[in-house]
């Protein structure tokens, strides 16, 4: 994870660059987390994977009280990076 960016292999073995928008660790799951998306999807759609801070290893997340607060954390930088642009 350098430089911003980050590769990945899809379903289809294809390797694929990615584009590293955040990380975060949060001490209530004890995990680190990686939140990108793929600057040549005009749809936009972001991902997130747990990662081992040492190895960089990556991890689905799979646990449903995992992604909500997941997905709060994400609502959270996009409304603070919002408030940011109209100022």
């Amino acid at each position: 994870m350098d430089d911003n960016k980050i590769t990945i292999t899809t379903d289809e073995g294809i390797e694929k660059e990615m584009r590293i928008w955040f990380t975060f660790h949060s001490e209530d799951f004890g995990k680190s987390y990686v939140v990108f998306y793929d600057e040549q999807d005009s749809e936009g759609q972001i991902y997130v994977m747990s990662y081992d801070e040492t190895t960089h290893e990556l991890f689905a997340v799979e646990d449903e009280k995992e992604w909500e607060m997941i997905e709060e954390m994400v609502e959270a930088v996009d409304d603070a990076e919002g408030e940011e642009e109209s100022v």
